[in-house]
């Protein structure tokens, strides 16, 4: 499909290309595929009646027929170029999934391919009744006041040198979210959001410290690659993927050394 999808608007230019007009003094034209001057007399070829024709060169306006048919085969040379552009793109992007594992997670390309791959961290809730371990496979018990999504440890195990990283991300779910947010380091354990639930209505507010980000879609079924819009300073962050308000974050941990 995506090869037809390219053949297209080829296919477009080169119809665009196959005619012209042949301007005449008088101020009318004729469409013609093609045309050549021989001495006082003009051949060219009809597209309305199929045949080559001719005529006496001093009926045509050929300034005009040529400074129009040059600006038209500069605008197909440009839509040409940018459909080859728009290939090697593509070409290039295909490329780039390929090297980016189907299951979720987070992973980064390091130099000659070498894909690193980011271990899924432990999770807990801290509220007023203690630490509760958070479970991807069973909901999380919603009790009304303030708490803290924690991981535990004071420092990541993956450390990144450079303050810019890219990293891809493929969603548990194609409806999740994504953020890279920063981590505030406590003893023992890193806070990675604040939570308050009111009473009654008990949906949990979520307040995550989050880093501005680029992201780009890479597949439909929730690959992504996101980067910070800027260096991010030395510290701990994460990568999560999360469904807002269920309080079910995916954290992926790092530092920047």
């Amino acid at each position: 499909m995506r090869t037809l999808l390219f053949l297209i608007p080829a296919l477009a230019i080169s119809l665009l290309a196959a005619n012209l007009k042949l301007y005449m003094k008088d101020g009318t034209y004729q469409i013609v595929r093609e045309y050549k001057v021989e001495g006082d007399r003009l051949s060219y070829y009809s597209v309305e009646r199929g045949d080559w024709e001719e005529m006496p060169v001093a009926l045509v306006d050929l300034k005009r027929t040529d400074e129009e048919a040059k600006v038209r085969q500069d605008r197909i040379q440009h839509q040409a170029q940018q459909i080859s552009d728009e290939e090697a793109v593509a070409a290039e992007l295909r490329k780039e999934i390929q090297k980016i594992p189907q299951d979720p997670g987070v992973y980064r390309l390091l130099e000659g391919d070498q894909l690193q791959i980011f271990k899924l961290a432990d999770a807990s809730l801290h509220g007023s009744k203690g630490r509760t371990a958070l479970k991807m496979l069973s909901p999380v018990p919603i009790i009304p006041g303030k708490a803290t999504l924690e991981t535990p440890g004071e420092h990541a195990t993956i450390a990144i040198k450079e303050p810019r990283p890219e990293f891809y991300i493929q969603l548990s779910s194609p409806q999740d979210s994504l953020a890279i947010v920063k981590l505030i380091a406590k003893s023992g354990y890193r806070i990675v959001e604040r939570i308050t639930i009111e009473p009654v209505v008990n949906i949990p507010d979520e307040e995550r410290d989050a880093v501005e980000t680029f992201t780009k879609q890479l597949t439909d079924s929730g690959l992504y690659k996101i980067w910070p819009q800027a260096d991010m300073p030395k510290g701990e962050y994460a990568v999560l993927d999360y469904t807002e308000g269920k309080i079910d974050a995916r954290i992926f941990d790092f530092r920047i050394e």
